[in-house]
């Protein structure tokens, strides 16, 4: 069948087979020259696709085992972070990492060691993680963690499904009074503002700025700063600790044309939304869906970007670099008129790992729909990225050449040699680790 991620670019043709069982997903490694494991698609590109074997993991979904004392949750690598909040918010629970999407899986969140809004303060999706069971390449099952084949456990963590099959998942959530947060907004004029006010609240428990990357001179990197913090009982005057305001789900029923989304349009949204935003700076109650998964309540939002589909631009600057790097690409995104509309900074914490995304500093991420315009756009932010010395998120990489991937990252040596070492780099395999070559 063909295959896509979330952005729905590139388009691959591949086998594709759906396990119900340890026994199944067994026969299918010992039947295969190569594969990956896949789950909800929420990668944005190629790094869940395997055009010899793609493994459906969806039917790994169980909750296995939960101790309320400790917030441990035992589990299986089909599960959503939606399945996880409904049924452990209404007992006090929530993650205590979470990416943008609820609809990612456990095992995609381990593979790509996602991050949220809390980097800063507590660490990507590895940090409450207290040990994984993988199937290798032989078919045999491992327990990892920091302490048992711990360098396994390191590898796995951010290593894209290439270190083998995840089948259960230990993880700790976070408990929590309620399912609201505490909103404040901080407008920023411009990029020199936004940083400025990340840094001086760098105690908030979540952070995140959406910038208007069309904007330009004084104003460049024009935002809004949103901070978050999980509300007490006692704090939420009539509201239920686990309310949702009922409003009806939206659906993008179909492509919207090629041209919908272009400067012009773009730049009204951006100067709506920051107008609106500016206007709610007294601090507020919002809701976990609304705070956490904004554009999960716009179903099937990837078709605002047409039939060709859209490429999101990923990268981390070092905190040095962060400053100099963030502005050059904002002057070369806003000079382009290829303005995102969907345009989020966030600052990370120090962090150390094989092969994971995250590095003490500042991550900027751009989408555009897919032409050939905005596909030259990011080669020339690449370049940018590698000047000064940042690297590219691989959960959210669709087009990147070979040649700047190894230019951007030094682990990537260590990283194909520790697979070939445990000799998985034969065993499997996606589309992104070949057009990449690691």
């Amino acid at each position: 069948m063909m295959l896509s991620g979330w952005g729905r670019h590139p388009n691959i043709e591949a086998q594709f087979h759906q396990p119900r069982s340890l026994d199944q997903l067994q026969a299918l490694l010992h039947a295969s020259s190569d594969l990956i494991a896949r789950g909800n698609g929420r990668a944005y590109g190629d790094s869940a696709i395997n055009a010899n074997s793609t493994i459906d993991m969806r039917f790994f979904n169980r909750l296995l085992n939960f101790n309320n004392d400790t917030g441990q949750l035992v589990a299986e690598p089909g599960v959503t972070f939606s399945d996880i909040i409904s049924a452990f918010l209404p007992r006090g629970w929530f993650p205590l990492i979470t990416p943008g999407s609820k609809f990612v899986t456990l095992g995609g969140a381990v593979a790509a060691d996602v991050h949220g809004k809390n980097h800063h303060k507590d660490g990507s999706f590895r940090e409450c993680v207290d040990w994984l069971e993988i199937m290798g390449s032989d078919g045999q099952l491992q327990r990892c963690s920091r302490d048992e084949n711990c360098m396994l456990f390191d590898h796995t963590l951010g290593g894209m499904g290439l270190t083998g099959i995840i089948v259960r998942v230990a993880m700790r959530l976070r408990r929590v009074e309620s399912g609201w947060i505490h909103q404040n907004i901080v407008p920023a004029a411009n990029l020199e503002a936004v940083m400025a006010e990340f840094e001086k609240a760098d105690s908030a428990t979540y952070s995140v700025a959406w910038i208007n990357c069309l904007s330009s001179g004084k104003n460049l990197g024009q935002s809004l700063l949103m901070l978050g913090e999980h509300a007490g009982t006692t704090e939420l005057g009539s509201h239920h600790p686990t309310d949702i305001p009922t409003s009806k789900k939206r659906t993008i029923p179909f492509d919207f044309p090629s041209f919908t989304l272009n400067r012009f349009t773009v730049g009204l949204f951006n100067a709506a939304y920051y107008w609106a935003g500016s206007r709610k700076t007294e601090p507020h109650l919002v809701n976990w869906d609304g705070f956490f998964y904004p554009l999960d309540r716009l179903d099937g939002w990837n078709k605002i970007y047409g039939a060709r589909g859209f490429a999101q631009f990923q990268c981390v600057l070092p905190l040095a670099h962060s400053k100099a790097g963030l502005t050059q690409l904002l002057e070369q995104t806003s000079r382009a008129g290829a303005g995102s509309f969907l345009a989020v900074l966030k600052r990370f914490g120090k962090q150390e790992s094989a092969f994971s995304f995250p590095q003490e500093g500042y991550t900027l991420a751009l989408d555009f729909p897919v032409n050939r315009g905005t596909l030259e756009l990011m080669e020339k932010l690449d370049k940018i990225v590698l000047q000064h010395s940042g690297r590219f998120y691989l959960a959210k990489d669709s087009r990147m050449q070979k040649e700047t991937f190894w230019a951007s990252d030094q682990r990537a040596a260590s990283f194909l040699s520790y697979r070939n070492q445990m000799g998985t780099s034969s065993a499997f395999a996606s589309h992104q680790s070949r057009r990449l070559g690691f």
